[in-house]
């Protein structure tokens, strides 16, 4: 299967998006999120429309070069204040922990019914689905400490990476595979600063974003019926998508740059200014883990039987259909609905904590609200 956040604050937030005072929320990075969100839905709702039609394949390829890479980014920037203390912890196990346990389980039970297997056990250790990410995210946060103190961070996590599609061992648990394939841009994420944000925003940027993204579709289209587009899942060594080891080492730097570019050219699109859809920014925690259910139950339903969903038209539609509903799920309403099992509140299960003596706490100096204007 296909696969696939952040407050405005740079503290650690729960998960790719928790709930924070509005005045300290950023409309930029609430945009960036929703709009991400958006194309994540997309992609999932594009998977059975590929067969038979290149341009959707392509933009397909496109999508997935870099809307997972923007929200992993995104998320390490946000990262930046873990340190391991008991209270981040706690957010860890509440905003990471729990949903994915809560979650692993709702889609194993829901894919043994539209999947058809009745029998599919229930395991914690291999991710299913989107569950991936809060595995990923809860791995990452915790050797944040780590990639914070190390000399030249992103050469290594790269390194790490090239490694990992040497070894088709490492095999599905946790799925360690595509959290080490993944790392470098969560560890990029962990180096950035405001400035770096208002780089990739300059008009310039934006003007060059155009013709960029019209080089990259058509080399994607090119590409299509040439490689497998499950290079850009980075869930597979090189030699369990039948290439020579060797390929591994070289793809992993070349998409982590070509990633990057498309991810500075997405953000150069993204509005600063508060709109519609900012508010939903705080939610697309909810739409990434809820819009899987929509896609799974369409296919099982039989949407994408009729001829015509699989015509321009048909896709276009789908395209609305997904956008709509991902939206909806990222609504306040359905935040306060599913509040208790998304972003539970365990103060219940932890003991309380003395409080620290003044001047013996770590620092606070990434904690300070971040304006990205």
């Amino acid at each position: 299967m296909s696969q696939h956040a952040v407050t405005a604050r740079a503290r650690e937030p729960a998960a790719p998006s928790s709930p924070a005072p509005s005045q300290q929320r950023d409309a930029f990075f609430d945009n960036a999120k929703y709009a991400a969100i958006v194309l994540v839905a997309m992609g999932h709702a594009w998977e059975p429309l590929r067969d038979g039609s290149r341009t959707v394949s392509a933009v397909y390829m496109l999508l997935y070069t870099f809307h997972m890479p923007a929200f992993i980014v995104v998320s390490g920037y946000f990262s930046r204040g873990f340190d391991g203390r008991p209270e981040r912890l706690k957010r860890l196990v509440g905003g990471l922990v729990v949903p994915y346990v809560v979650f692993e389980t709702a889609y194993t039970l829901f894919t043994r019914w539209t999947d058809q297997e009745p029998d599919r056990p229930i395991s914690l250790l291999d991710p299913l689905y989107l569950t991936w990410f809060l595995v990923a995210l809860f791995l990452w946060r915790l050797t944040t400490p780590l990639w914070q103190r190390v000399r030249l961070p992103v050469p290594l996590a790269l390194g790490v990476a090239m490694l990992a599609t040497l070894s088709p061992s490492i095999g599905n648990d946790l799925d360690l595979q595509r959290a080490l394939q993944f790392l470098p841009y969560f560890v990029l994420g962990l180096s950035l600063r405001p400035e770096h944000f208002r780089m990739v925003r300059r008009r310039a940027v934006r003007i060059v974003a155009v013709p960029v993204f019209a080089g990259a579709f058509a080399v994607a289209y090119w590409a299509v019926p040439r490689m497998t587009g499950a290079w850009f899942y980075h869930r597979d060594s090189a030699a369990e998508l039948g290439a020579p080891e060797w390929y591994g080492v070289l793809m992993t730097p070349v998409l982590f740059v070509c990633s990057l570019l498309l991810v500075a050219c997405f953000l150069s699109w993204v509005p600063g200014r508060r709109m519609w859809c900012t508010v939903l920014g705080a939610g697309t925690l909810y739409g990434y883990l809820l819009h899987g259910f929509l896609a799974q139950g369409a296919k099982y339903g039989g949407w994408y039987d009729p001829a015509w969903i699989h015509r321009p038209l048909g896709a276009v539609v789908v395209t609305l259909v997904a956008a709509t509903a991902v939206t909806l799920l990222c609504t306040p309403p359905v935040r306060r609905l599913l509040r208790f099992v998304v972003e539970p509140d365990l103060r219940w299960l932890f003991r309380r904590e003395a409080p620290e003596r003044p001047g013996t706490g770590p620092s606070h100096e990434v904690d300070r609200p971040v304006r990205a204007r």
